[in-house]
């Protein structure tokens, strides 16, 4: 307590009691003694809770005086007629100091309770905030933080490095800035080693100037958190909370860690998946187009006097397919690649959306076949703010799966239109379909549906449609239609100027 506050009690406390001695004067003598010797145990107790033992005692003690001065024969002096009442003054004082511990013992629980219920409250919330880091430098700097508001010091971290062993944490702006010693850093040293806290307030090297900490779990030590006590001595219950901070950043560097090693397992998964997958393409996808390429300019080399023009030309027709069919394979492959890397960057420009429409019929017409192809074109559909070669993959690619897994004579339709601010491109067949349970895992890398597994296919046009259509802002869905066959939804955002001449930026 300080010495204003101080002050400030005992003069309550003699306020307190003048004013209980004035009311009493003035009520006379209509009180007995033993009456009034009770009622002067009320400022005993009222500084007992509200500033503690010493106004209590002094309270106790300037009871005992007035009510000797101003109630105890002879009035109006510090002596006494009876003697017995130095005994009952004895008593009184005894019992105002008793109550007076009692109260300020009470008083320290209750401060003590409190304080453990923050620090619970923090621990809680901190916990809580640190489950949601993914990074070890925010948790840092969040603990720095925390340590500077409810323990008043300066913090610094080491942390271990591969290679390089325990080292002392480079601190962005906000983090401390204590200057740290090279005796501090062998303390830092010795406290990672052997997993035991050092430095002031504790029994090794009890005269350091900060207090440090092991950041450890069960299995694993991570570093070593050092608090600058600056010289002062640590509160009875801060070191209790600087180890259950300690033992939450350990947990958390754990999760995080674990985190990571979850991420560079599942891209090490992915990676070796995309590469199986290339394998599988290149074995079994790209043999199909090459052995027809091979056979059909073999066969034109070999026979040049036994085709005819019109033969000469449906090889021709056949060597275009498989270079059509082989392209499309390959840009399937070089579009993952780029979308799981993060280099696919858009070229954005406006479009002219029935020029895309226009080059995608002609981009499928060999697979078209004998199927029939419909399309539906709103009028005055204005321009779209995209990547124009980007979006007629897109179409080609829903389109060869509509190709793919319809039958001969079905019907496919390409339905666009502007609806609610939005450019949607609707693609709706007759084949197989696809389960409800699949409608929206069939957009997952190398996922395929069960009715399509006796089909050729990699698993990655879909993919690909969602990774290009999400970095246009759009969404892209699948649904069952009512009574056969899939629909797949694009739904393009279109900006203000959709109408306006096209500028590529």
């Amino acid at each position: 307590m300080s010495y204003r506050r101080t002050a400030g009690a005992y003069a309550c406390v003699t306020l307190l009691v003048a004013s209980l001695t004035f009311l009493l004067w003035m009520l006379g003598f209509s009180f007995d003694l033993v009456n009034i010797a009770l009622i002067y145990l009320l400022p005993v107790l009222l500084s007992a809770v509200y500033a503690g033992k010493g106004p209590s005692l002094y309270a106790a003690a300037l009871s005992v005086l007035a009510f000797d001065v101003f109630f105890v024969p002879p009035v109006l002096s510090v002596t006494v007629e009876d003697l017995r009442y130095l005994i009952s003054f004895v008593i009184f004082l005894a019992v105002a100091g008793l109550t007076a511990s009692l109260a300020d013992r009470l008083k320290q629980q209750l401060q003590y309770a409190k304080r453990r219920e923050a620090q619970t409250a923090l621990l809680l919330a901190l916990s809580k905030e640190m489950g949601q880091l993914t990074e070890i430098p925010s948790l840092l700097a969040s603990l720095s933080a925390q340590i500077a508001r409810h323990v008043e010091c300066e913090t610094a971290f080491y942390l271990v490095h591969e290679g390089r062993g325990l080292e002392r944490v480079v601190q962005a702006p906000g983090f401390s800035r204590w200057e740290v010693t090279e005796k501090e850093a062998v303390l830092a040293e010795w406290v990672f080693t052997h997993r035991t806290t050092a430095g002031r307030g504790a029994e090794t090297l009890p005269e350091a100037s900060g207090l440090f900490l092991p950041i450890s779990s069960e299995d694993s030590i991570f570093g070593v958190m050092a608090v600058n006590l600056k010289g002062k001595k640590l509160a009875e219950d801060a070191r209790p909370l600087l180890e259950a901070l300690a033992g939450l950043a350990a947990n958390t560097m754990a999760r995080i860690r674990l985190s990571e090693e979850a991420k560079l397992a599942q891209l090490t998964a992915e990676s070796e998946k995309l590469r199986n997958a290339i394998l599988d393409s290149v074995s079994h996808e790209l043999r199909t187009p090459l052995a027809t390429i091979t056979g059909s300019v073999t066969a034109l080399i070999e026979g040049e006097r036994i085709f005819s023009s019109s033969d000469r030309l449906e090889l021709l027709s056949t060597v275009e397919e498989g270079a059509r069919r082989m392209n499309r394979l390959v840009s399937n492959l070089l579009g993952m690649v780029q979308l799981e890397s993060g280099m696919l960057q858009l070229r954005q420009s406006w479009c002219d959306i029935e020029d895309i429409v226009g080059v995608v019929q002609h981009q499928v017409k060999e697979l078209q076949r004998n199927r029939m192809l419909h399309i539906r074109l709103q009028p005055d559909l204005g321009w779209l703010r995209g990547d124009q070669g980007l979006l007629e993959l897109v179409l080609v690619n829903i389109l060869s799966n509509s190709f793919k897994y319809s039958h001969d004579y079905s019907l496919v339709t390409v339905d666009v239109r502007l609806e609610q601010g939005s450019m949607n491109i609707r693609i709706a067949d007759e084949g197989i379909g696809v389960d409800k349970s699949d409608q929206e895992r069939i957009f997952d890398k190398f996922y395929r549906a069960k009715h399509s597994q006796n089909v050729p296919g990699t698993g990655l046009g879909l993919a690909i449609c969602k990774g290009i259509i999400d970095l246009h802002g759009g969404s892209i869905k699948a649904e069952t239609n009512d009574q056969q066959g899939l629909t797949v939804t694009v739904r393009l955002p279109v900006h203000d100027r959709c109408t306006a001449v096209p500028l590529v930026p």
